[in-house]
């Protein structure tokens, strides 16, 4: 039997997507030749993403049919474990499924776990100018984002916020390529009150008013990657509480690419307060581009 799949990369923050419309993901679980038991989905998707013996991924994202929308984004990290929202992997499954024909060409509504999201085509003029992507194939994808209004201020310079996924975020004067990430980001998830759902560790510098760039390592892979978008839009926010800016837009730099981040704050109505109580209209843009397809067989 064979399992369709592409490969998918959001600045280089990377996913196995399968198509699940038909119910072929469960189809090929219960027949495959060694037991099932209760956590063969979970090794099956730990042992596809696997970058030694599998395809190699940060995650797998199912498509599946959804009432009343497009598609519904299942998401399961490197670890085999469903989980919370994936902003790239949001983004890369929304340029697969314009390309299935899904939605009207420009617009898909579809939901996931943190409920519903929007995602477009951004202009190609507008997308090689602001992004600089010689590749014709690679397009830019706005995503939104839900509201954000759970966040609070750990330190001076370091944020815990909640994206769609729970992240701790420390701003550094320090180059943060010079930092050990995976050391420090380990201590951070071994702290009590994070061991139990684990958390998102981002290290971040300020390049300018509206431009910062960042490290992530993410839960589930439990590892450094090249990207994260929740992770992205969790600096930006941030960096907006720490520098009292209302809305606007924020260019985030990752290892793999860069991202940028739009939002609206909502008001504070204490008196000689200028920091937003929450965010709101938050758009998550950056490239989406194939790599590969193939199909798994036994």
């Amino acid at each position: 039997m064979n399992l369709p799949f592409v490969k998918y990369h959001g600045t280089g923050n990377d996913f196995v997507l399968i198509d699940n419309r038909s119910g072929i993901w469960e189809y090929f679980i219960e027949n495959a030749p060694e037991p099932s038991g209760k956590n063969s989905c979970q090794k099956l998707v730990s042992h596809i993403c696997n970058r030694n013996i599998g395809i190699g991924a940060d995650g797998l994202i199912l498509l599946q049919n959804k009432v009343g929308y497009d598609f519904e984004m299942i998401y399961f990290n490197s670890d085999g474990k469903t989980s919370s929202m994936c902003g790239n992997g949001g983004r890369c499954i929304a340029h697969w499924s314009f390309s299935l024909g899904l939605g009207d060409g420009k617009l898909l509504n579809f939901w996931a776990v943190d409920g519903e999201h929007q995602a477009s085509k951004k202009d190609s003029v507008w997308a090689k100018n602001t992004f600089s992507i010689p590749d014709n194939q690679t397009e830019i994808i706005q995503l939104t984002m839900n509201e954000v209004n759970d966040y609070k201020l750990i330190d001076t310079d370091c944020f815990e916020i909640h994206t769609g996924s729970p992240h701790y975020v420390q701003f550094s004067k320090k180059d943060i390529h010079t930092i050990d990430l995976i050391s420090w980001a380990k201590s951070i998830c071994n702290k009590e009150v994070y061991k139990d759902k684990g958390i998102n560790v981002n290290m971040v510098n300020i390049l300018g008013n509206q431009s910062i760039q960042m490290r992530t390592y993410e839960r589930g892979v439990e590892n450094e990657t090249l990207s994260c978008g929740t992770g992205a839009v969790a600096a930006a926010l941030s960096f907006s509480i720490l520098t009292h800016l209302q809305n606007g837009e924020i260019d985030v730099i990752t290892r793999g690419g860069k991202l940028r981040v739009h939002f609206f704050g909502k008001k504070n109505t204490q008196p000689e307060s200028n920091t937003a109580t929450g965010f709101h209209q938050i758009f998550l843009e950056g490239p989406a581009q194939k790599v590969f397809e193939g199909s798994i067989s036994y």
